[in-house]
């Protein structure tokens, strides 16, 4: 059992608060990944993992043993950092090969295991070069295939595929999830990629200046963010967060631009929270009737046409609001438009940002 632990952990840098009574558990066989925007947190709780640093206050459990004064070597576990750290002196397989050599592993077992993760990885072409010779992208996955290599208790990768190209990213990521089911290990992932952590995670910490705001599963985060922070942070374009005036039939936001017909909105809510893909945009005039239709048009601001899908950006009162739309509409900047949204997709946020339910 490679079950990771963290109670009530607190880690300080002089006056820099970097993890913040940190409690969570990550289960073992999970994917884990922690997501948020620089200096939220994320390397230094892999660093307390490791043993790199030790926590000021709370206790860190592996496999249900207390390991705040195990050095990292005991504690068994396997870290490809953000910088790689490879052996400039050796070659590429001799780095891929050393966790296993300096374990005094049978050397026909090196191979076998080294080859393994190296066809896993297209990187069977290069083992010979020096780190020197490699690409950026070459790079990241030696380091990967050094981790990979052993045997250990957990696998901890901090933002290990930045400089991959985007093509070469979503292959790798494709191959780390494939790869972690079939070696059954817990893996602890960290980026600042949402597409990356919305895609191979089991279950995702959101970070924010070294607090967990919410942990859970991808879909789960996405659809029911606990606050107007979790869901700016989660989502392409970002969900549109307004003003809400409580009104006798429901919601009414972008100075009364945008009406949700919702008796079931809560009292007190103050902001309402719309997923660009859940505004539905029509054409005007007002004649045209539908859900929530507004007595008041939007304008078209700028359109973006991405191929599959439209980004829209419309003036609604003083506010921008972003749609996304299917295929390519014809729309035109300074048209004007109904926007409306079903009552069911409607987040709605109370005094401090936190989530209300209907």
């Amino acid at each position: 059992m490679a079950d990771i632990v963290f109670r009530n952990v607190t880690k300080s840098y002089g006056t820099t608060l970097a993890v913040d009574d940190a409690s969570f558990t990550v289960n073992d066989n999970e994917f884990f990944c922690f997501f948020g925007p620089p200096l939220s947190g994320k390397s230094t709780i892999l660093r307390l993992v490791l043993g790199l640093e030790s926590p000021d206050a709370g206790e860190i459990l592996i496999g249900g043993r207390p390991v705040n004064t195990v050095s990292p070597a005991e504690r068994n576990v396997a870290m490809v950092f953000q910088n790689l750290a490879l052996f400039p002196h050796m070659s590429a397989g001799d780095n891929v090969r050393f966790p296993l050599v300096e374990r005094k592993v049978a050397e026909a077992e090196i191979e076998r295991r080294a080859a393994d993760v190296a066809a896993k990885l297209h990187i069977g072409h290069i083992l010979h070069k020096p780190p020197a010779q490699l690409s950026g992208g070459e790079r990241q996955r030696v380091a990967i295939a050094r981790a990979l290599v052993r045997d250990p208790n957990a696998y901890l990768m901090d933002d290990p595929i930045s400089a991959l190209d985007a093509r070469l990213r979503e292959e790798t990521r494709v191959e780390l999830k494939r790869i972690q089911r079939e070696l059954g290990k817990t893996l602890i992932y960290v980026t600042h990629d949402q597409e990356e952590a919305m895609s191979i995670a089991d279950r995702i910490a959101i970070l924010d200046n070294g607090r967990i705001r919410q942990i859970g599963a991808p879909a789960e985060i996405y659809d029911r963010p606990a606050s107007t922070y979790v869901a700016r942070l989660l989502g392409s374009p970002v969900m549109n967060i307004l003003k809400a005036v409580r009104g006798e039939s429901g919601v009414e936001a972008a100075e009364g631009t945008l009406s949700i017909a919702d008796r079931a909105a809560p009292a007190d809510a103050v902001e309402i929270g719309l997923r660009p893909e859940d505004i539905k945009v029509r054409p005007w005039p007002n004649e045209v009737k539908g859900d929530g239709a507004p007595g008041r048009p939007a304008r078209v601001f700028e359109v973006e046409p991405l191929g599959g899908y439209t980004v829209v950006t419309l003036a609604a009162g003083q506010a921008r609001l972003k749609a996304l739309l299917r295929g390519q509409p014809d729309i035109r900047p300074d048209a004007m438009v109904v926007i409306s949204c079903e009552p069911a997709r409607v987040h709605y946020f109370g005094q401090g940002g936190g989530a209300l339910v209907r």
